[in-house]
């Protein structure tokens, strides 16, 4: 992976490079030498990042689930209470 993909990534991922280096315990400078001539971020830096893109992708899905699940129970409660009116 080169740099510039690298950064490309991050964007699309709204990651800054010091949001990165933090998450990934690593140091704002190891990143910033990945744009030097010759330099390229390390290899475990892409399997870091699709791993990252698949948790975002779990916690979204897991907000649609909680509030799926708020929304059904909310329904149910209203149900119950209005056949228990209508007795």
């Amino acid at each position: 992976m080169t740099y510039e993909k690298f950064k490309k990534i991050l964007k699309e991922k709204n990651l800054t490079i010091k949001k990165f280096s933090e998450l990934a315990g690593i140091s704002y400078k190891t990143c910033n030498s990945w744009s030097k001539p010759k330099a390229k971020p390390s290899d475990w830096v892409a399997s870091w990042l699709k791993l990252y893109e698949d948790n975002e992708k779990l916690k979204e899905e897991l907000e649609r689930h909680i509030i799926f699940k708020q929304e059904f129970n909310e329904m149910i409660n209203n149900k119950t209470l209005m056949s228990g009116l209508n007795k």
